[in-house]
């Protein structure tokens, strides 16, 4: 417990000191936002800060820092030192910055900023690139959801037809009149269920690993027979939504459509995404206790944790909420696992369609030219999702790939944030060394992945090493050049 507290505070100090410096970088100030100088009353609506704040929340965490912390914690206390440190250096930082940036450009959805500092080239890729993943964030938060609201009765279909066409509703209407209105409320959920835990951990006190005693992975000592994942790069793609995730960087334009003063970014950008890692922490600790809990591992003592360390993160969820919290636990991890990936899946479809709109110059007021957009999409995640079903093993595939793609994506947003700090005479340090690490480990990844290559971890670390010495030369002739241009203008 040690571990977890110092994190803790980590992360809270890390949001008061890292993140006011982060801020300074940026320099907000008082020009008009693109919420108060382009309102449509669609997706440019001014909304309240703290409203902005949850939904900013709920958008990127989902279950996101829940199931991933789960699977981390499987790794070890390690997974704690990638929790804060890649939360205040990287997540947050991405998170702040990208928000920030889409707010100075008019509401500009990522492919546009990619576009603008990287080149047309990047932009087309980025463009496509994007729009495939939300695609896949919808696909797979339709059919987890499904799933459990089918043991509870009703077929699967039928709840994925359900739920398609609330996604088609909550991506037609204006921002204001569901995502406004309820989605604070499963944002609150998940916060209680949190800091309820959090409650539960310090009045148990369960004995668990110490980083200082256990820095190395346990789940290849667990079991070294199933378990295959390195720490490197395994944990960093393991583990996103609670350290840094790209599929942020889709998001936050649909808030910074929606902030009323440029100051408002810090807690709602920066603070969203410390929150998320707090959730996350607060996830993998309870974890800890399921997995490796001293003497006993919290599975042994709870009823119908039957598979012990393969306990798959929606059933620990379960099974802890329910123990330990009630028919309170019972609700929250409802809405955790049910409505969260659902709330997550109609933003990204929302995300998609104003991404599309805008690469087409095409004006979202007209219901008939939202609904344009939103066809051919939900048919694209339809065709998915029919393929995910009649493959065995095609929800976990989706999820693989989705998982690397995510980790890509902050990579792009990363080199964009650092060329335009470059170009502002800005420290751009703060994003490039964010940006090399998640570079080396997504092309490490990529090689090593059974999705993908499947090549053995020495070949990966070879890759790794090479895309960290190609990123740093590129950068470099790409900085002075930059140097030799201003000086010649």
């Amino acid at each position: 417990m040690i571990t977890f507290i110092i994190s803790f505070f980590a992360l809270v100090i890390g949001y008061i000191v890292y993140g006011r410096f982060v801020e300074k970088v940026f320099c907000p100030d008082d020009r008009p936002t693109p919420a108060v100088s382009m309102a449509d009353g669609v997706d440019y609506i001014v909304l309240p800060s703290w409203k902005v704040f949850m939904i900013q929340f709920l958008n990127i965490a989902g279950t996101g820092p829940i199931f991933g912390a789960i699977m981390g914690a499987k790794f070890g206390p390690v997974a704690y030192l990638w929790i804060v440190l890649g939360c205040i250096f990287a997540g947050a930082t991405h998170d702040y910055l990208s928000g920030m940036l889409s707010i100075r450009n008019g509401g500009a959805s990522l492919p546009e900023l990619v576009g603008k500092y990287l080149g047309k080239t990047t932009r087309a890729i980025m463009l496509i690139f994007t729009v495939l993943l939300l695609i896949m964030v919808g696909t797979v938060f339709v059919y987890s959801p499904a799933e459990i609201l089918h043991s509870m009765g009703g077929d699967t279909m039928m709840w994925v037809s359900i739920i398609f066409v609330y996604y088609v509703i909550a991506t037609m209407l204006p921002i204001d009149k569901i995502i406004g209105k309820i989605y604070p409320l499963f944002a609150f959920s998940l916060l209680f269920m949190a800091a309820a835990l959090m409650v539960v951990l310090f009045v148990k006190m369960p004995h668990l690993p110490e980083l200082w005693t256990n820095f190395y992975n346990m789940g290849k000592e667990a079991q070294p027979e199933k378990w295959t994942d390195a720490i490197f790069p395994a944990l960093f793609i393991t583990i996103a939504c609670g350290a840094i995730s790209g599929f942020h960087a889709t998001q936050s334009p649909l808030m910074a459509r929606c902030v009323k003063h440029e100051k408002m970014g810090r807690p709602i950008f920066y603070g969203a995404m410390i929150t998320e890692g707090i959730v996350a922490l607060i996830w993998a600790t309870v974890s800890m206790w399921f997995f490796y809990g001293d003497p006993t591992p919290g599975y042994e003592l709870i009823a119908g944790a039957d598979k012990g360390f393969y306990t798959s993160a929606p059933a620990v969820v379960n099974l802890v909420c329910n123990d330990w919290l009630g028919v309170t636990g019972a609700v929250l991890a409802m809405l955790g696992v049910v409505a969260a990936p659902i709330t997550s899946g109609d933003t990204a479809f929302r995300s998609a369609r104003l991404i599309v709109a805008e690469w087409l110059k095409m004006n979202q007021r007209p219901i008939a030219k939202r609904l344009l957009i939103c066809v051919p999409l939900f048919a694209v995640s339809i065709a998915m999702l029919i393929w995910q079903v009649k493959n065995p093993d095609g929800f976990n595939t989706i999820w693989q790939y989705f998982g690397w793609s995510n980790q890509t994506l902050s990579v792009f947003t990363l080199w964009t944030l650092t060329v335009w700090l470059a170009r502002e005479n800005k420290p751009y340090w703060i994003t490039l060394i964010p940006a090399i690490f998640m570079t080396v480990v997504c092309s490490s990844f990529l090689v090593v992945s059974k999705n993908a290559f499947g090549f053995d971890i020495t070949v990966g670390y070879t890759v790794g090493a090479i895309s960290f010495v190609v990123a740093c030369v590129w950068f470099t002739l790409w900085y002075r050049k930059e140097i030799r241009n201003s000086k010649n203008q």
